[in-house]
């Protein structure tokens, strides 16, 4: 019988196969429909605070959705992921004022350049946009196996919101004791409320 790291290990194979064959359009056409729906979301309108991770490869874009909320006129604080420690997995979070102040940061993820970090309490959150690989209906998540986002989510009080393609919400996916659930996943297709 397979561990759940193995089962984790053929769910991340399976799902980034068919995200990756994903073309570029495909990504752009989604992720805007993602976000549509995100914005719909009674926890999205009431944030003042939002947490987003800058998207990368054919994860669901957030670019667009980081550079809206930048020019909103109705200011919702934007605040994004920043590796503090490779080695003990940690972030910390920085406020942003505008996509110039981003370059390439660890594993090849836009970031606040050094002089542009200007680091936000977790608890200041109050929702986090969640990148992942696989989501379930309760809300279980499978990341990319670095636990970055678990150690995040347990010292934040916000919602947190999976941004996901339809095709990566799955019937179940394993949980071990250190995995942190999100609230809420948001597709293409529709919002699910955890």
């Amino acid at each position: 019988m397979a561990t759940s790291q193995e089962r984790k290990q053929g769910i991340r194979r399976q799902v980034l196969n068919q995200r990756n064959g994903l073309s570029a359009f495909d990504v752009l056409s989604r992720s805007n429909q993602v976000l549509e729906n995100l914005f719909t979301m009674e926890a999205f309108k009431d944030a003042g605070v939002v947490l987003s991770y800058i998207s990368f490869g054919t994860e669901v874009n957030t670019h667009g959705c980081i550079r809206r909320l930048l020019e909103d006129t109705r200011k919702k604080k934007v605040l994004v992921p920043v590796v503090a420690s490779r080695e003990a997995r940690t972030l910390l979070l920085s406020e942003l004022h505008g996509w110039d102040e981003l370059s390439t940061g660890a594993y090849g993820i836009l970031e606040p350049e050094p002089e542009h970090v200007r680091e936000r309490s977790p608890g200041d959150v109050d929702i986090v946009l969640v990148p992942g690989i696989a989501f379930d209906r309760r809300g279980n998540r499978v990341g990319y196996g670095g636990g970055y986002y678990d150690g995040l989510l347990r010292r934040i009080n916000g919602t947190a919101v999976g941004l996901a393609y339809a095709f990566q919400v799955l019937d179940t996916v394993p949980r071990e004791p250190h995995d942190v659930r999100v609230d809420a996943i948001a597709t293409e297709d529709h919002t699910v409320i955890i």
